[in-house]
């Protein structure tokens, strides 16, 4: 019977560590999904920026060590806003790369999924420019999330 109550002891210990550990990567902005080619990928904040309800632009700075990411997509909380365009600037030199964006992002939407140039590259910063649609609509919340 001890025995019995101990597994079960250690079992549900174990799955309350497991839960624990998924939660805190949930909250650190680390999502897992499922990309189109069904290769598994993760979804990492890069950053987030509040945007006016003027025409303006932001840069994001990635934190090191920069890792490799291939995707980008917007997150827009409070206010919709168009992206009209953005700069992407790599580790270890090499042009920038100027990518024409000119989509509109719903209040607490998300943008289409932007492809890196040359796969998988080690980012430094995003700079990009944008309005918000009215007065009315207040400041917006972007962020901005890589997928490695």
């Amino acid at each position: 019977m001890k025995k019995k109550l101990s597994y079960l002891f250690a079992t549900l210990l174990a799955v309350f560590l497991c839960f624990q550990n998924a939660n805190a990567q949930y909250r650190k902005g680390v999502h897992t999904v499922n990309n189109h080619n069904n290769q598994v990928g993760k979804w990492v904040n890069l950053g987030t920026t509040h945007a006016n309800h003027t025409a303006d632009h932001d840069r994001i700075n990635v934190p090191g060590p920069y890792d490799y990411y291939r995707k980008l997509k917007f997150k827009v909380r409070d206010s919709p806003l168009n992206i009209q365009r953005m700069i992407v600037t790599y580790d270890g030199g090499g042009a920038p790369e100027k990518i024409e964006t000119r989509f509109s992002i719903p209040k607490n939407g998300e943008s289409r999924v932007i492809d890196l140039r040359g796969g998988k590259r080690k980012l430094r910063s995003i700079e990009f420019w944008y309005d918000t649609k009215g007065i009315l609509n207040g400041k917006a919340d972007v962020t901005v999330y890589g997928l490695r």
